[in-house]
C-alpha cells in the first residue's frame, strides 16, 4: 500500500511541541510587557470586573450607622425659598442640627462669596443717592447672614468645604488656616498625592468659626466613575488638605491630628522602595489607603433611608433620634444643583451620598484593598495559566484542552471574586483569564489545525485500502498508527485469479481493464469491510492482512471471514456479469504470524506493507491451492485460531516449507459460522484429514487404509489432494512429504 511519507515519531513530537514552545514563550514576552506598559485597555479591564463584582455583591446598608445626609431636595425649595438660600437660612439650619444634638455638621457647599441677602448687598444693587441712603437706614438693624451662620457654626462641630484648583492664584493658599495637625511615618505623603497650588476656600470669618475645613474634589476615572475616594490632598506649599468625609469624622470624635502612614515607616516592608501611603488613622479609625492615599470604596445602590429633607429640619417635623450623635452632612440634591457623581453600583448620585458611603465604610470597618502584592499575583496566575494550557494543547485533544482550560479559567475568577466577598481584597482576573484565555485558544487552535492535518494524511494513506470505520478510528486516535517497523502478530492473505492469462487473451485492452476493476471491486469491498488492509495489487493477485494499522484481536477470524465471503462475491459477479466475462476462480492462501509492518522502501517512494516468512509461507499457500483442488488454504497458526471462533476446516497435508526445517500444516477453510458444511463434505475432509495425520506420523499402513476409505467417498472437492497423498505413498522413502517449489 503506497502511502504519503509521515515523519517519524520524534520528529512529529518536535513538530508539535516546538510551535507551542513559541507560543508560549511569546504569549509571557508579550503578558510581561503588557503589564509593565500599563495601558489604558488594561486599566479598563480591570474596573469592568471590580464594577461588576460590586454590583453582584454589593456593601449591605445598615439604616442605624451614625451618619445622615440633609437634602436641599426639590420639596425643600418649594417650601423655603429658591437656591442660593440666605445664610442666615442655613444658619438656622445648622442650629437646628445643633439642637437636635448632631454630633457634626459638615457643609458640602463651597461659601467662597459674601451673602447676597445681607443688608449692605442688597443696598448695594441700587445707585447711589437718596433711595439707597434711605434703604442702608431701614437695614440697618437685619442681621448679617454671614454673622449669623458664623455664630452658628461656631456652636456646633462643623465643617466646611473649599475646592482646590491650580487655577486659582498661589496667594489664596494664604487664607487657608489649618484645623488640623498631621503626623508622618515614612516617606513623605505628599510624593504620592495630587497637588494644587490654589484653593477657593470659605470666607475668612465662616473658616474661623468651623471646627474644621476640608476638600470637595474627586478623583473619578478614566470613565468618570468614582471607585476611589482622596482622603487626602497636597498643597504646593507641603501642606495637607482632608476631604471632606475624613474631616467629619474627625470633628466627630474631636481628634485633633491625622497620622499618616507611608513606605518605609516602621512596621512597613518597602525595603526602600517607595510604595506610597499605606494608610490614614482618623482618631480611633485606622483606615487602609490606595498608595495614592484614597480609599477604595465598597459600595451599597442608592438608599433613601439615608436623606432627611432639609424642610423637615427646619418645620421640626422629624425624629430628634434620626440627629442626635451622627455626622450630618448637608448638600444639594435638587435637579440642577448637585455635582452628579457616576459610582459601579449606579449611573447618577450626588456627591454628598459618597461622602456619606465613605464614613459608613470607615465606621463598620469594611475593608477593600488592592494589595501591593496583587499585580505580581495577576501575573504570577497569567504566566501558570499559560504555562498550564500549553501543557493541555500538548498533551490532549484540543476538545479536553478547551473544556479543561475553561473551567480553570472559571476556578480563577470564581477565586477572586471569592478574595473580594469574603476578604475584601480585590485582585483583577480579567489581565490573566482574559490574557491566557487568548493563548488557550490559540494553542488548541494550533494543535487542531496540526490534527486536522494529520487526519488529512491518515484518510490520504489508508482511506482506499481499509474501511471508513478504521480510517475514522486512525483519525481518532493517529498515535495508534505504529509506523516505521513495528513486529506484530499478522493474518496475511493471497488471492488470485486463476485462468487469468487465458482469459486475458480473449479480450481488448478495455475489455480487460473492466474486468480486473470490477473483480476486484467486489473482492477488496470484501476485505475492507471485515476489518483488512489492502497492501497491493499485483496483476491479477491482491495482497491483504490484518491487526495492523489497528490493533485487531481476532485478526485470523476476520481473514477466514473475509475469504469465504470473497467466494460468495466471486459468485455473485460470475452471475451478474456472465453476459460480459468469463467465468473466473480465485484461490487464496491465508497465514498467521509474527511479522513487520510498517513503511518500508527509498527515501524517495516507500510503501506501508507487511514483511516476514510468514508472508512468503501464506503466497506459497494460495500458490498450493491448484495443485490440491482447494479454494481456501491456510496455515496452521490461522486454523487454531479459527476453530476457536467457530470455522470448519480439514488437514489438508504437512508440507515442507523452503528455509524452514519443520514442515508447515496446510488445512482446507471449508465454512464458518455464517457458511454451514454439507455432512458429505465434512465427512470426506475428515477422511482426508486422517490421511494427512498418518502420514505426517509415517504410519504408511494406516495412510494406505485411510486413503483407501477416503477415495470411497470420491467426493470431488478433495481428489487432487488424495491424488497427492496416493503419489507421496507410492515412494519408496519411510516418510512421504511433500515439498513446495
Amino acid at each position: 500500500m503506497t502511502a504519503p511519507r509521515r515523519p517519524s515519531r520524534r520528529r512529529r513530537a518536535l513538530g508539535r511541541l516546538l510551535p507551542l514552545t513559541i507560543l508560549t514563550l511569546a504569549a509571557l514576552l508579550f503578558g510581561m510587557a503588557w503589564r509593565l506598559t500599563e495601558p489604558a485597555a488594561l486599566g479598563q479591564l480591570r474596573n469592568l470586573a471590580y464594577d461588576e463584582f460590586q454590583i453582584w455583591h454589593p456593601r449591605t446598608f445598615d439604616p442605624d450607622l451614625p451618619v445622615r445626609i440633609v437634602a436641599i431636595d426639590e420639596a425643600s425649595l418649594d417650601r423655603l425659598g429658591q437656591w442660593p438660600w440666605p445664610r442666615s437660612r442655613l444658619a438656622d439650619l445648622v442650629t437646628q442640627l445643633g439642637a437636635l444634638g448632631a454630633a457634626t455638621v459638615a457643609l458640602d457647599i463651597v461659601l467662597a462669596e459674601r451673602d447676597r441677602m445681607s443688608p449692605d448687598q442688597i443696598a448695594a444693587l441700587l445707585p447711589e443717592g437718596p433711595a439707597r441712603d434711605r434703604l442702608e437706614q431701614a437695614l440697618t438693624d437685619l442681621p448679617d447672614g454671614d454673622r449669623k451662620l458664623a455664630e452658628a457654626l461656631a456652636s456646633v462641630p462643623s465643617v466646611l468645604g473649599m475646592a482646590l484648583t491650580n487655577d486659582a492664584a498661589p496667594e489664596s493658599l494664604d487664607s487657608l488656616e489649618p484645623k488640623a495637625g498631621f503626623a508622618v511615618a515614612g516617606d513623605p505623603p505628599q510624593e504620592f498625592l495630587p497637588v494644587f497650588r490654589g484653593l477657593a476656600g470659605p470666607l475668612p470669618g465662616l473658616a474661623r468659626a468651623a471646627s474644621g475645613l476640608a476638600a470637595l474634589n474627586w478623583a473619578p476615572g478614566r470613565d468618570q466613575v468614582v471607585r476611589e475616594v482622596p482622603l487626602l490632598f497636597a498643597l504646593s506649599d507641603g501642606r495637607l488638605v482632608p476631604g471632606l468625609a475624613a474631616e467629619a469624622l474627625r470633628v466627630a470624635q474631636g481628634a485633633s491630628t491625622y497620622v499618616v502612614r507611608s513606605s518605609n515607616a516602621s512596621g512597613q516592608s518597602a525595603m526602600g522602595a517607595r510604595t506610597g501611603i499605606n494608610a490614614l488613622r482618623i482618631g480611633a479609625f485606622d483606615v487602609p489607603t490606595t498608595p495614592q492615599g484614597s480609599l477604595l470604596l465598597h459600595y451599597t445602590p442608592p438608599q433613601p433611608e439615608r436623606f432627611i429633607p432639609a424642610w423637615r429640619i427646619m418645620e421640626g417635623a422629624i425624629d430628634p433620634a434620626e440627629v442626635a450623635g451622627r455626622i450630618i452632612l448637608i448638600g444639594a440634591t435638587a435637579p440642577g444643583l448637585f455635582d452628579i457623581q457616576a459610582t459601579p453600583t449606579a449611573a447618577s448620585v450626588p456627591g454628598i451620598e459618597i461622602n456619606a458611603q465613605v464614613i459608613e465604610h470607615i465606621v463598620t470597618n469594611t475593608t477593600l484593598q488592592r494589595p501591593d502584592w496583587a499585580e505580581g499575583l495577576e501575573f504570577l496566575a497569567f504566566a501558570l495559566l499559560v504555562l498550564v494550557f500549553a501543557l493541555l494543547a500538548a498533551f490532549f485533544s484540543p476538545s479536553t484542552a478547551v473544556i479543561s482550560g475553561v473551567l480553570t479559567l472559571g476556578a480563577v475568577s470564581a477565586a477572586s471574586y471569592l478574595a473580594f466577598t469574603r476578604l475584601g481584597l480585590f485582585v483583577d482576573p480579567t489581565f490573566p483569564v482574559l490574557g491566557s484565555a487568548i493563548i488557550l485558544f490559540s494553542t488548541t487552535s494550533l494543535v487542531a489545525i496540526r490534527e486536522r492535518a494529520e487526519k488529512r494524511w491518515v484518510r490520504a494513506a489508508f482511506g482506499h485500502y481499509v474501511s471508513q470505520d478504521l480510517v475514522s478510528e486512525l483519525e481518532a486516535d493517529p498515535g495508534a498508527l505504529a509506523l516505521g517497523g513495528d513486529l506484530r502478530p499478522m493474518t496475511v492473505l493471497f488471492s488470485d485469479v486463476r485462468g487469468f492469462t487465458t482469459a486475458a487473451e480473449g479480450m481488448t485492452a478495455t475489455e480487460l481493464t473492466e474486468f480486473v476493476n470490477a473483480l476486484f471491486t467486489a473482492l477488496t469491498d470484501v476485505i475492507i469491510a471485515n476489518r483488512g488492509t489492502i497492501d497491493k495489487f499485483m496483476g491479477d493477485a491482491v495482497m491483504a492482512f490484518w491487526n495492523a494499522p489497528l490493533q485487531d484481536p481476532d485478526h485470523a477470524a476476520h481473514a477466514c471471514q473475509t475469504a469465504l465471503e470473497m467466494l460468495d462475491a466471486l459468485e455473485r459477479f460470475n452471475s451478474e456479469n456472465a453476459h460480459r466475462f468469463p467465468r473466473t476462480g480465485i484461490g487464496i492462501g491465508i497465514n498467521t504470524g509474527e511479522c513487520y509492518v510498517g513503511n518500508f522502501g527509498s527515501h524517495h517512494r516507500f510503501d506501508y506493507s507487511v514483511i516476514g516468512d510468514e508472508v512468503n509461507v501464506a503466497s506459497r499457500l494460495e500458490g498450493q491451492t491448484r495443485p490440491y483442488g482447494v479454494t481456501i488454504l491456510v496455515g496452521g497458526a490461522t486454523a487454531r485460531a479459527a476453530l476457536d471462533r467457530g470455522f470448519v476446516l480439514t488437514l489438508v497435508d504437512n508440507v515442507q516449507v523452503k528455509g524452514r526445517v519443520e514442515p508447515v500444516e496446510v488445512h482446507a477453510l471449508l465454512g464458518g459460522p455464517d457458511h454451514p458444511v454439507p455432512a458429505e463434505t465434512l465427512a470426506a475432509g475428515e477422511a482426508l484429514a486422517r490421511v494427512a495425520r498418518a502420514r505426517a506420523a509415517g504410519e504408511t499402513h494406516q495412510a494406505w487404509a485411510a486413503l483407501d476409505a477416503a477415495q470411497q467417498l470420491a467426493h470431488p472437492d478433495f481428489a487432487l489432494a488424495l491424488a497427492i497423498h496416493r503419489q507421496a505413498l507410492g515412494t519408496p522413502t519411510e516418510k512421504a512429504v511433500s515439498t513446495l517449489a
